[in-house]
Order: structure tokens, then C-alpha cells, then sequence
């Protein structure tokens, strides 16, 4: 069972994602449903270590075994105004990023991976290009470019009140 729940204020979810970076470019997922790319991850299971979870996601999503270099960042994410399957909500998630290691290879085990009915695809975008696309998290566009040897935490607010975007952003040591 995942660490989600919804009620009639909105979303929360704790989350453990994947960065996968090979030859300049960085994997995402894209569903048929939602307009939108994100990152390679998914719930925190009840009982269940975020490293444990992100290993276990991305090898359902991709097929393939990929191991943990480091977590990258640490991400409060409040965004409403998403769309696709979260339409309406205000949404809430904690997401912890880890950074895997590469493989030297961007071939994967699947062609496409089926959540509740949904088909998911994997997708490789160029990390100098990423703005390009409607992709989430945002902060990728910029922060792929230099990945600090540091835990960064960053705190997002997007599409809440009808206000732009808004970036916080602190290293920890």
C-alpha cells in the first residue's frame, strides 16, 4: 500500500524517484493519459525504505536493475491545476530523488509498463532541452545541468492561487 491519500482538501503522497542520466539525456515516463513527462518513481510503500521503493520502481517501470549512487534531492511539491488524473486537487507530495547510477546503455526491458490500466512509456529527454517539454519536476531543467555533490532541498509551488511558479531552494550538507 502506498503513503497516498486524498479527501476533499486534496493529495498527499511520499514519493521515491529515479534519475537516470545516460549520454546527456535524462529518463522520464509519459502515460496516455496525463499531458505531461515524469520522473521515473512512485509511491513509498507502508513499511517499505525510500531506497527499497525507487529500486523497486524503476525496475517495474524499465525492466531493468539500476543501482543508487546518491539522493539528490530532497522535494516538497504543492501544486494544483495538474490535469489529466489529479484534476481539481489541491496536491501535496514529498519526494525524495535519487540519483542512480549509470549503465553505460539507455536500452531498457520494456516498452511499456501498465498502472492500473494505464500504459506508461519510457522516454529519454535531452537534458539540454528539457524546458522544451511539459515535464515535471521543473527544477530538472535547471538543476540536471550541475548536479551538486550535495542533498538539496527544494520546496516547489505551482499553479496554487493562480500564481506563477515559485522555487525555494537550500543545500544540505
Amino acid at each position: 500500500m502506498d503513503c497516498c491519500f486524498s479527501n476533499k482538501e486534496g493529495w498527499f503522497r511520499y514519493r521515491a524517484c529515479a534519475i537516470i542520466i545516460e549520454d546527456g539525456e535524462v529518463l522520464m515516463a509519459k502515460n496516455e493519459v496525463d499531458p505531461y513527462y515524469y520522473s521515473v518513481g512512485g509511491g513509498v510503500h507502508l513499511h517499505e525504505s525510500a531506497i527499497d521503493a525507487v529500486k523497486r520502481e524503476v525496475k517495474e517501470e524499465t525492466g531493468v536493475e539500476y543501482e543508487v549512487d546518491r539522493l539528490a534531492f530532497i522535494h516538497e511539491n504543492f501544486f494544483s491545476n495538474a490535469g489529466g488524473t489529479l484534476e481539481g486537487l489541491q496536491c501535496h507530495e514529498i519526494a525524495l530523488y535519487f540519483l542512480m547510477k549509470p549503465r553505460g546503455t539507455k536500452e531498457l526491458n520494456s516498452d511499456s509498463y501498465c498502472m492500473g490500466g494505464i500504459k506508461e512509456n519510457m522516454h529519454w529527454i535531452p537534458i539540454d532541452k528539457f524546458n522544451e517539454y511539459q515535464a515535471y519536476p521543473t527544477f530538472f531543467g535547471e538543476k540536471l545541468h550541475n548536479l551538486s555533490e550535495h542533498v538539496e532541498h527544494i520546496v516547489t509551488y505551482e499553479g496554487l492561487d493562480d500564481s506563477k511558479s515559485l522555487v525555494k531552494s537550500t543545500l544540505l550538507c
